[in-house]
């Protein structure tokens, strides 16, 4: 059954209707699934949602299929981010407005090296790294890993 629902609110999702919490469960009462508030809450952080700003609008959308496949890390990466800049131990990747979680839960979903903690605003990711290794060198490994991807 929680297979089943979680499909069915990605499906949702994937549409473009689900723009809050209240939403998903009424759409899915309505598909014939039983769903709290709760219940919602831990699918859509099971399944990776995110909300995002589609015009003058907030949504929810899926950052990675479930599957979690590289081709959706690319997409990602390749749909959202306009500017990367490293500076000492401090990555920034700029997004247009509204999708720099997407960007961010796509990146914390892999294992970046050196990457010690990954924080998203508006539109812009701010990603420290160890000192050790330096924004350059781990900027260097999230573009690798993109073209690693792109094969």
């Amino acid at each position: 059954m929680k297979i089943d629902r979680q499909a069915a609110l990605k499906q949702l999702i994937d549409s473009g209707k689900v723009d809050s919490e209240q939403t998903a469960i009424k759409l899915l009462r309505e598909a014939g699934f039983t769903a709290t508030e709760l219940v919602v809450h831990c699918d859509l952080e099971d399944i990776g949602a995110v909300r995002i700003r589609d015009g003058e609008k907030v949504r929810f959308a899926t950052v990675v299929d479930s599957s979690l496949d590289g081709a959706s890390f690319l997409q990602v990466m390749r749909s959202y981010v306009i500017s990367r800049r490293a500076s000492g131990n401090m990555i920034v990747l700029k997004t247009p407005p509204g999708h720099a979680n997407v960007v961010a839960a796509a990146l914390d979903r892999g294992t970046i090296e050196g990457a010690l903690g990954i924080v998203a605003g508006d539109d812009t990711v701010f990603i420290c790294v160890d000192d050790r290794l330096g924004a350059e060198t781990v900027l260097n490994v999230i573009e690798k890993l993109e073209s690693d991807y792109s094969k």
